[in-house]
C-alpha cells in the first residue's frame, strides 16, 4: 500500500519541480496564515517596508520605470526589430485580434475597470499640483491617470515579455523567468540561483492576483448591490469567488486555445461594446475633446512626470509636504514591476512568431492606446457630472470606490442594463486573470512544460481562488491592503533583475547580428 501511494505521488509531481513547487506553496501558506490570523501586525510590518522603499528608493524607481520605456521604444526603431521571435519562416500561432484580447486581458483587466472612474475623480479632488475642483484639476487628473496606465506599464511588461519570448523561442529555452540569465549564469539557472528567481516569480503572481481577484470580487458585489439588492458582505463575496474560480477552473482545463481564448475574445468584445455605450450615451463630444486634450498634454508632459520626484515637497520646502509620488506613482511604477513576471510571461506564451518591432507596437502602443480611449470615456463621463453639478456634485465622488462606477451608470440612460454589462465584464475579467495566471504559474512549476497534467492546473487555479478567499473571510481588507503592499515591495528585486534582462537581451541581439556578419553598429 505504501509503495502504490508513493508511486502514485511520483506519477503526481513527474513534471513538477519540486523544490520551487512545495517552497512556493509554503511561502504561500505562511504569508496567508500571517496575515489572516495577525493582520494588524501584517498591516503594520508590510507598510514599514513599502514606506522605507518608496521613502528612500522611489528616485530609483522613477529612473528605472523610464530606463524601461526607452528601451522599449530603441527595440521598437532598432535594426533588430525584424528578428522573429521563433524560426525565420514560423508565423504567429494566434491571429492579431485575438493575440490582442489574450494580452489585454491578462495586462490589466480588473484594474483598468476599477480605477478608471476612482483614479480620475480622487486626482480631481486632491491633485498633486493646485488647487482641487477645479477644471485645471480635471486637467491634471486625467494627464496623471494616463501617466500611471500608459506607456511606462506596458514597457515593463515588454521588457520582460519579450526577453522570454527570444530566449525561448530562439534558443528553445524553457519558458521560465531563470532562461533569461543563462547568458550570465550558464548552467547554473537550474540550481538554487534559477530557484529563487522563480519562487519570486511564483510568489508576486499569486499574491498580486489575490489582491485583484480581492479588489474586482468587492466591485462585483458592489454591483449586484445596487442591480439586485444583494447585500455587500464577505459571505457574498467568498461565494463569488468561489462561483467565478469554477468556471476559470473549467476554463483552464479546456486549455489554451479553447477556453482563455475564446474567453479573452469574448472579453474584448464586451469591453469594446460597453466602452461604445458609454461614449454614445456620456457627454460624446466633451470626451472626444478631452482625449484630444488629453493625450497631448500626456506627450507634451511625458519627459517631466516621468523624472518628476517632488523633491523640494517632500523636504518640507515651501508649501505643505506631498505625498502623492508615494501613494500613487511610486506605487504604480513598484506594482506593475511586480506583476511583469505574471504578464510577461503570459504574453511571451501567446507570443510566438511575431517580430520584435511587431511585438512591441502590438504590446506598448496599441494597448496604450485603448487603455486612454477607455479611461477618457468612463473617467471623463464622471468628471463631467461631477463638474456639471457643481458644488454639491453627482455624488460619484463621495460613494465607495467599489461603487464609483456603479454610481456613474446610474446618470446614465439604461443604468440598470449597463450596470448588467458592467458585472459581467468583471466576472469575465476575473476568470481570464485566474485563468491567464494559472498557466503562468504552472510553467514556472514544470520547467517551462506545456503539457502539464490538468490536474496540477486544476489545483493552483483553485489555489488563488483560495487564497483571495482567506484573505476576504480572515483578514478582510486590512489583510489584503497588508498582503497587496507585501507583493508590492517584490517590486525592487525585480527591478534588478528587469534591468539585467535589458542587458542581456541587448547583448544577445548584437551578437546575433554579428553571427550573420552584420554590423549592428553602423
Amino acid at each position: 500500500m505504501y509503495e502504490q501511494l508513493r508511486i502514485k505521488m511520483r506519477r503526481f509531481f513527474k513534471t513538477v519541480h519540486f523544490t520551487v513547487a512545495w517552497i512556493s506553496m509554503s511561502v504561500v501558506l505562511l504569508f496567508v496564515l500571517f496575515g489572516s490570523i495577525f493582520p494588524a501586525a501584517a498591516q503594520d510590518l508590510f507598510n514599514s517596508i513599502h514606506g522605507f522603499i518608496t521613502e528612500y528608493f522611489g528616485w530609483y524607481y522613477l529612473l528605472a520605470a523610464s530606463f524601461f520605456l526607452l528601451f522599449a521604444l530603441w527595440l521598437l526603431f532598432s535594426r533588430y526589430g525584424s528578428i522573429r521571435l521563433g524560426g525565420a519562416h514560423e508565423r504567429p500561432e494566434f491571429g492579431y485580434f485575438t493575440w490582442f484580447s489574450m494580452m489585454f486581458s491578462a495586462g490589466m483587466g480588473i484594474g483598468l475597470v476599477f480605477y478608471s472612474i476612482a483614479e480620475p475623480l480622487a486626482y480631481f479632488a486632491n491633485p498633486p499640483i493646485g488647487e482641487g475642483g477645479t477644471a485645471e484639476a480635471a486637467n491634471t487628473a486625467m494627464l496623471f491617470t494616463y501617466f500611471h496606465w500608459g506607456l511606462h506599464a506596458w514597457a515593463i511588461y515588454v521588457v520582460l515579455a519579450l526577453s522570454l519570448a527570444y530566449f525561448s523561442y530562439r534558443f528553445r529555452m524553457p519558458l521560465t523567468i531563470r532562461s533569461m540569465f543563462y547568458p550570465i549564469f550558464g548552467d547554473r539557472i537550474y540550481g538554487p540561483i534559477g530557484n529563487t528567481i522563480d519562487i519570486l516569480a511564483i510568489f508576486a503572481t499569486l499574491f498580486g492576483l489575490a489582491t485583484s481577484l480581492g479588489l474586482g470580487v468587492m466591485q462585483l458585489n458592489s454591483g449586484l448591490n445596487i442591480i439586485a439588492g444583494i447585500e455587500e458582505s464577505t459571505f457574498n463575496q467568498v461565494i463569488l469567488i468561489a462561483a467565478v474560480t469554477f468556471i476559470a477552473v473549467l476554463s483552464v482545463v479546456s486549455g489554451l486555445h479553447r477556453g482563455l481564448k475564446w474567453l479573452s475574445v469574448f472579453n474584448l468584445i464586451v469591453a469594446i461594446l460597453f466602452l461604445t455605450f458609454v461614449f454614445l450615451a456620456g457627454p460624446t463630444l466633451f470626451n472626444l475633446r478631452f482625449l484630444v486634450d488629453s493625450t497631448g498634454g500626456y506627450l507634451q508632459n511625458l519627459i517631466q512626470m516621468s523624472f518628476w520626484n517632488d523633491a523640494v515637497g517632500a523636504s518640507g520646502y515651501g508649501d505643505e509636504p506631498s505625498a502623492f509620488q508615494k501613494d500613487w506613482t511610486i506605487f504604480y511604477w513598484a506594482w506593475w514591476i511586480a506583476w511583469s513576471p505574471f504578464v510577461g510571461i503570459f504574453i511571451a506564451r501567446v507570443s510566438r512568431g511575431r517580430t520584435v518591432r511587431e511585438f512591441v507596437t502590438g504590446a506598448l502602443l496599441l494597448p496604450t492606446a485603448f487603455v486612454f480611449v477607455w479611461l477618457t470615456v468612463f473617467g471623463g463621463t464622471a468628471l463631467h457630472l461631477e463638474i456639471a453639478a457643481g458644488e454639491s456634485g453627482a455624488g460619484i465622488a463621495d460613494a465607495d470606490l467599489t461603487a464609483a462606477l456603479f454610481v456613474t451608470l446610474g446618470h446614465l440612460p439604461w443604468s440598470f442594463l449597463a450596470s448588467l454589462v458592467a458585472c459581467l465584464l468583471i466576472a469575465t475579467y476575473f476568470i481570464t486573470s485566474s485563468d491567464s495566471a494559472t498557466h503562468v504559474v504552472d510553467a514556472l512549476i514544470t520547467r517551462g512544460s506545456k503539457r502539464s497534467p490538468t490536474r496540477q492546473r486544476v489545483i493552483w487555479g483553485v489555489t488563488e481562488g483560495a487564497v483571495a478567499a482567506v484573505l476576504l473571510i480572515v483578514g478582510g481588507d486590512a489583510a489584503l491592503r497588508s498582503l497587496q503592499t507585501g507583493s508590492i515591495t517584490t517590486g525592487l528585486p525585480f527591478s534588478i533583475i528587469l534591468i539585467f534582462v535589458c542587458v542581456n537581451l541587448f547583448r544577445a541581439l548584437r551578437q546575433e547580428f554579428k553571427v550573420k556578419g552584420v554590423d549592428p553598429d553602423p
